[in-house]
């Protein structure tokens, strides 16, 4: 006599497994940076996301539930990764002029590897209206701290707050510049000398500059 409780099999797409679930985001999240690259985050759709990952709109909502949410996975990577960058080249440096060089090479190598999305990214800092702009103040806030701690753990007193201030927005309208360049290496040359003059007065003492006057090309 046949079985009455085997519950037939569902049809439909089949169990996923955690690697292939995370392996779907991760594309979805890679053109999703190749969009905004090309129209910022004001041209950004699910469509021209759908377009450039080759999905169907059912799969892309599988995962997120607008465009802006993978777009917001691709700013907090940003926000981390130029930390994360800045606070391994400040860990690294045992006096202030090594901690401007390598933080200043931290930062450029932190923009290089935006690529094109580069451009919209700075483009729109100030943009209240952009879903970057919330990242700048969190981020600079984060990066003032850390500054901070650092120069305390090397025995030096820090600069006014609004010093380091302006020394973060220099950073900033020089990485700015950097997007803006047809040659992006070659910007950089000039970008790393500029914050390097810039960090040394802001953070140096007499004795810094003194060290940085024996440096070929810093000081004019």
């Amino acid at each position: 006599m046949p079985r009455t409780d085997v519950k037939p099999r569902r049809r439909g797409r089949p169990p996923q497994s955690p690697a292939e679930a995370a392996a779907a985001r991760a594309h979805i999240v890679e053109a999703t940076a190749a969009v905004f690259a090309e129209h910022g985050s004001h041209g950004l759709s699910v469509a021209l996301i759908l377009d450039r990952a080759g999905i169907s709109r059912p799969t892309f909502y599988r995962y997120f539930a607008n465009a802006e949410e993978p777009l917001q996975q691709i700013l907090d990577a940003s926000d981390l990764a130029l930390v994360d960058g800045l606070q391994t080249a400040l860990d690294a440096a045992e006096d202030e002029i090594g901690m401007v060089v390598k933080g200043i090479d931290a930062y450029l190598a932190w923009a290089r590897n935006h690529g094109p999305a580069l451009r919209p990214l700075f483009a729109e800092l100030h943009d209240p209206s952009s879903p970057v702009s919330p990242h700048r103040e969190r981020t600079l806030g984060v990066l003032r701290e850390r500054l901070i701690a650092r120069l305390e753990k090397l025995d030096r007193v820090p600069p006014p707050s609004i010093d380091i201030d302006v020394l973060l927005h220099t950073f900033e309208y020089v990485g700015f510049r950097v997007a803006l360049a047809d040659d992006v290496e070659a910007s950089a040359e000039w970008a790393r000398t500029t914050m390097a003059r810039v960090a040394l007065v802001l953070l140096g003492t007499a004795a810094d500059l003194e060290v940085a006057l024996t440096m070929p090309g810093l000081l004019r």
